[in-house]
């Protein structure tokens, strides 16, 4: 099968992404086709289909890839109607589309919720050849989950009450729109659109979790909430007036309890229902870093604090620990957590063996009795420790886990760390042991990647 400016969505019928995928992808599909669009969209049931799902490498669902003449290419913008069309394009036509008059600059702004237009006064016969509306275009062919509108009709200047050069973001929320008139270069438009693309606070739902995920901005405030609760608006205006300090630096998103799919965001930072409403802080950088108020208060002025302290480096990252059970050591398989993780593994006069799990991975569940078998073999050797730890309720400052199972050896009297990369096998296991940590360097078997 062969496509030309094709789209193809790879999905399997059981798969719950792809039901919730479907009607924005026959959305997009109408779009496209009242738009006479040369683009067409297609569906592949890949467990129907499997040697092609196999041929172009869909691992997941749903996969969706772009075919142009024939290529494919990974699809990367988000799930909704919108953001596959405006994806599509970019990828096939210029990426801003030229506003020629009053009647095409109000659809272009009035029709998404987002809308880009780059005004720009024409100089010359040719009118986007000056520095500012190149930077502009620069930015446009980088960002492909929005559209862009460029212009230098003067109706267009005049409805729209611009009078120089200036790119201004129209958006349905928040203050309707943003202008930036000073310093048009590339880097200065990309911190604006950055700035300004989301609402000020905006709730974490399946649909906006793309735009959230795939933001410049990298530090999110968390407000886990109640829809419910008596005070939910009282708290919700107060978040809101502290949002605004932090434009550009802190993307601030709240979280609704009441909704049983989101029970797992606040299992990952170590909270139950009971606790809320708080709030928690998360840098999305390679270590996920968690950051967690000294008190409960949720103020103006509280909520400042704590963010300027975190953005400071005044505030300490916050570890996640379980209690120390009190049976840790009762069975071969010690239990560690963050509060006895040190003391135990970093044991210079013992080789410490640890299983980074996941309680519902079900790699981790497989290795489990050959890890209690391994345990058995080398209980009554004082000098060989294995264990495991539960790496979603415990976090360690300089270990660091994404992906399960994680398996770890600390050396006997080394500052070392090894990982074990060999076979999840009895036999695999011994040799690597035996060898103070240097048989094992086999290629990984499959992980639960954390997220």
């Amino acid at each position: 099968m062969e496509f030309n400016k094709d789209v193809s969505d790879h999905y399997a019928p059981w798969c719950g992404h792809c039901k919730a995928l479907a009607p924005e992808y026959a959305k997009a599909a109408s779009t496209l086709k009242e738009e006479k669009s040369e683009v067409k969209l297609a569906k592949v049931d890949a467990t129907e289909e499997s040697s092609l799902a196999e041929k172009f490498g869909v691992r997941g669902y749903p996969t969706i890839k772009f075919f142009k003449k024939g290529k494919p290419m990974e699809y990367q913008g988000g799930r909704q109607a919108n953001d596959i069309v405006n994806w599509l394009k970019k990828k096939t036509g210029p990426p801003a589309k030229t506003l020629e008059s009053k009647e095409d600059a109000t659809e272009f702004i009035t029709k998404p919720d987002v809308a880009i237009v780059g005004f720009f006064k024409a100089r010359c016969s040719c009118s986007f050849k000056n520095a500012a509306a190149k930077a502009f275009i620069e930015v446009a062919g980088g960002i492909d989950d929005l559209p862009f509108g460029i212009t230098s009709n003067a109706d267009v200047f005049t409805e729209n009450k611009v009078d120089g050069d200036a790119v201004v973001l129209f958006k349905k929320f928040d203050e309707g729109r943003n202008d930036l008139t000073t310093d048009l270069t590339a880097e200065k438009i990309k911190e604006f659109i950055t700035a300004n693309q989301l609402p000020t606070v905006i709730q974490f739902t399946q649909e906006s979790a793309q735009k959230i995920f795939s933001g410049e901005l990298k530090n999110h405030l968390l407000l886990f909430i109640s829809e419910g609760s008596d005070d939910f608006k009282s708290i919700m205006d107060i978040y809101k007036e502290a949002a605004p300090n932090y434009k550009g630096k802190v993307l601030f998103i709240y979280i609704n309890i009441d909704d049983e799919d989101h029970l797992r965001i606040l299992e990952f930072f170590g909270m139950k229902t009971d606790e809320c409403p708080a709030i928690r802080l998360i840098n999305l950088g390679e270590d996920m870093t968690k950051f967690r108020p000294d008190g409960k208060e949720l103020t103006v002025d509280s909520i400042k604090k704590f963010v300027d302290d975190v953005l400071s480096g005044k505030h300490k990252a916050h570890l996640m620990s379980e209690d120390v059970p009190e049976d840790w050591d009762a069975n071969p398989v010690k239990v560690l957590v963050g509060k006895n993780f040190n003391e135990i593994a970093k044991d210079k006069k013992k080789g410490v063996f640890v299983e980074f799990y996941a309680p519902w991975c079900g790699h981790c569940k497989q290795l489990s009795p050959i890890w209690d078998e391994l345990a058995e073999k080398y209980k009554d050797q004082d000098d060989v420790v294995i264990a495991k730890m539960d790496a979603t309720a415990n976090e360690l400052e300089d270990v660091k886990i994404h992906s399960f199972p994680t398996l770890k050896y600390f050396p006997k009297d080394s500052e070392e760390v090894v990982d074990y990369n060999g076979d999840r096998t009895l036999e695999g296991f011994s040799k690597f042991l035996e060898s103070g940590g240097k048989v094992g360097a086999e290629p990984s078997e499959e992980v639960c990647v954390v997220g």
